[in-house]
């Protein structure tokens, strides 16, 4: 939790995987190229839920092989991978800021906006929207537990937006005064649901309800190929120490504690997921889906 966002999290593992290669001393390509591939699969089981983690791996080792064939000098392999690892870190930073533009344009002046957690993608959308002198204020949540949201009101707060903290509880009592809410994803199914951090699925559903917009700013990165085929994102479960003290929980040893860190949102509570590539609606994502991947 050091790290803590999709995008974040992915350019971390690719900016890791590069230090690796530079450091690997082998014999010629082959074994570059295998420990790599190794390494990128031990990376890829550090978040099992934030896709774009393996997203940003296979990015880059998948290019790295195919320069790879016939290449056995390491020192033009290390300078490949470099480049690929410099290449998604360069996307990705560059998609948030795509994201903010676009995203703006949806935020209306006067709006209230509601956000959850902490996410690159969501703040560059409100920030940008009140860089252009729109007249907003924002909601942030607490997001428990490991409290996301006091990092969001933070960075919101100290940019000049009017921001108001709230305990996650709170969303229903306020979601009336609430135009449109702004959240990231750490992964999108192809169906076009949301995986987000946990509570996503209530503020969802709540906005729906009170007829507040709900708009999901994400790379395109987060999309998760394998729910093509049906495959489930593995939603993961923290420690119950993030909830209880170690010390209530020794007190109290016959009740159990739950503690995931993601839900599922599902595309009928989503209006709009805006992306570097342009702004979809839930629906829309299997077209961006087959144009990334080359699917008829």
């Amino acid at each position: 939790m050091k790290i803590r966002g999709a995008g974040r999290i992915a350019r971390a593992a690719v900016k890791a995987l590069e230090d690796y290669g530079d450091s690997l001393e082998v014999s010629g390509g082959r074994d570059f190229v295998e420990r790599v591939r190794e390494a990128g699969e031990y990376l890829k089981g550090a978040r099992p839920t934030a896709v774009s983690l393996p997203n940003a791996i296979n990015y880059v080792v998948l290019n790295l092989e195919k320069e790879a064939k016939g290449v056995e000098d390491v020192a033009s392999l290390k300078a490949a991978l470099k480049k690929y690892c410099e290449s998604f870190v360069e996307r990705s930073e560059s998609a948030v800021e795509k994201i903010g533009l676009l995203g703006a344009r949806l935020i209306e002046d006067g709006d209230t906006i509601l956000t959850h957690c902490n996410s690159e993608a969501a703040i560059s959308v409100i920030l940008t929207a009140h860089r252009q002198q729109k007249n907003i204020k924002v909601f942030c949540t607490e997001t428990r537990p490991k409290g996301q949201g006091y990092l969001t009101s933070s960075k919101l707060a100290k940019n000049g937006v009017d921001v108001t903290l709230i305990v996650d509880s709170a969303v229903n009592f306020f979601i009336k005064k609430v135009d449109q809410v702004v959240v990231g994803a750490d992964a999108i199914y192809v169906n076009g649901a949301v995986v987000n951090k946990i509570g996503t699925s209530q503020v969802a559903l709540v906005a729906n309800q009170a007829k507040s917009r709900f708009m999901v700013a994400a790379e395109s990165y987060k999309i998760a190929p394998k729910t093509f085929v049906g495959e489930l994102i593995p939603i993961e479960e923290r420690s119950p120490e993030e909830v209880v003290s170690g010390e209530w929980a020794q007190e109290n040893k016959e009740v159990k504690i739950r503690n995931p860190s993601f839900d599922v949102t599902p595309p009928k509570y989503i209006d709009s997921i805006v992306t570097e590539v342009g702004i979809f609606p839930p629906e829309g994502i299997i077209l961006l889906y087959r144009e990334t991947y080359g699917l008829s």
